[in-house]
């Protein structure tokens, strides 16, 4: 098994937290649109308090490590990599608890050509520990607003990961479908599971519109997030989101095979 010094050695050499690819003024910038409460940045998730800016970077400062220095306004983000153990070892005990009890689950991700994969390892064990593996609305059109106008995307699932893809993509592991960060595919699927009459989750895992959408609905919600999108840790304080991992969300692919197995060992669930 990784041990936790293991693993916090692995998130510095890759970049997943230390000094990350996510830039300073970036961050900055869209923490301010949070406290305009712009929609891009809300990502499903309406705060019941009015967060400032610099109420917002004390926030990050404290979940995620960023400086809380209003003064450093370029350069590269800091993530504290304890912090991410420390929230790692949250998620898998929180993974752990739905695999005993078997709570059906809902896996989502807007990055899925970096995560993917990590979601995946997850679905196929809570699915082996006898989790509902939830796959509503495969093939519903969602209309997304992007900074190119109106796009029309298809719900799709991956090894039981859902995403969105562009129109007439092929339904291959190779053709992983597009970044998003609206809450609106989420929304698609429960409506489409409610509909249907089936199963709706007990717990949603994923990351931006996925958690925080579902944490706005109140159904549990756990996740990643990167330091430059402040809504996952506004929910995770005002206790609507359960837990939320802080990392660099955009690294290679294979960087977060070390996190997977990590958290599978630690919630008892490794194949």
């Amino acid at each position: 098994m990784l041990s936790a010094s293991e693993l916090r050695a692995h998130l510095m050499t890759v970049g997943l937290a230390g000094p990350v690819a996510t830039q300073r003024e970036g961050s900055l910038r869209r923490y301010r649109m949070f406290a305009a409460r712009d929609p891009r940045t809300l990502i499903g998730l309406e705060p019941e308090l009015d967060w400032t800016f610099t109420e917002l970077l004390e926030l990050m400062s404290a979940r995620c490590g960023v400086s809380n220095d209003p003064g450093y306004v370029s350069g590269q983000d800091v993530i504290d990599p304890d912090r991410t153990v420390t929230a790692l070892d949250a998620f898998a005990d929180r993974l752990g608890s739905a695999a005993r009890s078997r709570t059906p689950v809902l896996l989502g991700t807007g990055h899925p050509g970096r995560l993917l994969g990590f979601y995946a390892a997850l679905a196929s064990a809570l699915s082996a520990a006898g989790c509902p593996v939830l796959t509503p609305g495969r093939g519903c059109r969602i209309d997304i607003g992007t900074r190119f106008g109106l796009r029309t995307y298809n719900l799709d699932y991956i090894r039981g990961v859902a995403l969105v893809r562009e129109p007439g993509a092929r339904s291959a592991e190779n053709e992983t479908g597009v970044h998003t960060h609206s809450p609106l595919p989420l929304r698609i699927a429960l409506g489409a599971a409610a509909d249907a009459g089936g199963s709706l989750p007990g717990l949603v895992i994923g990351d931006h519109g996925w958690l925080c959408g579902a944490g706005q609905l109140g159904i549990a919600a756990i996740g990643l997030a990167d330091s430059d999108d402040p809504a996952p840790f506004v929910g995770e304080a005002e206790g609507r989101v359960s837990v939320v991992v802080p990392l660099d969300d955009a690294v290679r692919p294979d960087y977060y095979r070390p996190l997977t197995r990590y958290v599978l060992n630690r919630a008892c669930l490794s194949q």
